[in-house]
């Protein structure tokens, strides 16, 4: 079916996106995708996290976003969202739900240290997902919370380190989950899994490899019925598990869409999932469920031929 997601901090701005958008969609014909449009995706949460720039508006941080009225943040981030829309950008991955205590603050290595949290609270921080999710669907872009379960409370940064990121207080019960739902809640289709540890949900697997924690409390507990995407599969956190290996782990715990910023492993990652499907049925059936998923949520926002935006 296929998806794109924007990296590297693209600076030449809107004309540039527009046009390499419109590019990537003319590639899903009929005999390539079926006619299935794009997931055209970039991380424009605000601050130091914003891939697209140039002439597109200068986002302010997820902390100083969580200080404005909710109806102010719904407003700005349907323009901000508006702006994707028309360079052809359908998603975006955000907004962060995680939740940084204030005593731990600049100390969490991945997300207090850049200020990408809307706040220590987490109703506020439930307050803000809200209206910034409402906000870019106001615009007619989707969005994915992130990074569940949440990683408000490590001290490494899972993109660039083993160690140092264990929460080993996060339950089924925390407080600090009730951002996310408030996400979903407010319209976001797809929710990020973290590449942590939380030794209290599973003592065995990081949470993008945990069926205890995508299956059992993310879809069973909590109720959501959406897409489930990883953070970049090539974090130093998992990274001594084998490529093959974080590719089919993560589907058979009840994931749906992998993100790797490694574009050149994308066959070998191909190639795992399709022999896996092949020689094991209930993996096979899993692969299959994930694929409705993606298409119903493809559906709503109008890229199945056929299919009207919801």
């Amino acid at each position: 079916m296929g998806n794109m997601l924007y990296l590297g901090g693209w600076t030449s701005g809107k004309a540039d996106v527009t046009a390499t958008s419109g590019l990537l969609q003319q590639m899903a014909t009929p005999d390539a995708t079926g006619g299935i449009g794009l997931l055209v995706a970039a991380d424009q949460e605000g601050g130091v996290v914003q891939q697209l720039k140039g002439d597109f508006t200068g986002i302010p941080s997820a902390l100083t976003q969580g200080t404005w009225d909710p109806a102010h943040l719904r407003s700005s981030a349907k323009g901000w969202g508006a702006e994707l829309k028309a360079a052809g950008v359908n998603l975006n991955l955000s907004p962060v739900a995680d939740v940084v205590p204030t005593e731990i603050g600049k100390a969490n290595g991945p997300i207090g240290r850049w200020d990408r949290q809307f706040g220590s609270d987490p109703a506020a921080v439930g307050r803000s997902v809200t209206a910034f999710t409402q906000g870019m669907a106001d615009a007619g872009v989707q969005t994915s919370v992130k990074h569940f379960p949440g990683i408000g409370r490590i001290r490494g940064n899972t993109d660039f380190a083993s160690e140092g990121v264990d929460d080993p207080v996060m339950t089924a019960t925390d407080a600090y989950l009730q951002p996310f739902v408030d996400g979903w809640t407010a319209g976001a289709g797809l929710v990020m899994m973290s590449s942590a540890r939380y030794p209290q949900l599973d003592a065995d697997n990081p949470a993008m490899f945990s069926p205890a924690i995508i299956d059992g409390m993310l879809r069973q507990q909590l109720g959501f019925r959406g897409v489930v995407i990883t953070d970049d599969i090539n974090a130093e956190a998992v990274k001594a598990v084998p490529l093959a290996d974080r590719a089919t782990r993560f589907l058979g715990s009840g994931g749906d869409i992998l993100l790797t910023g490694n574009t050149p492993t994308a066959p070998q990652i191909v190639a795992a999932i399709s022999s896996t499907a092949l020689s094991d049925p209930t993996f096979g059936a899993k692969v299959e469920t994930s694929v409705k998923r993606v298409l119903t949520l493809k559906a709503s926002m109008g890229l199945v031929p056929g299919c009207s935006a919801a």
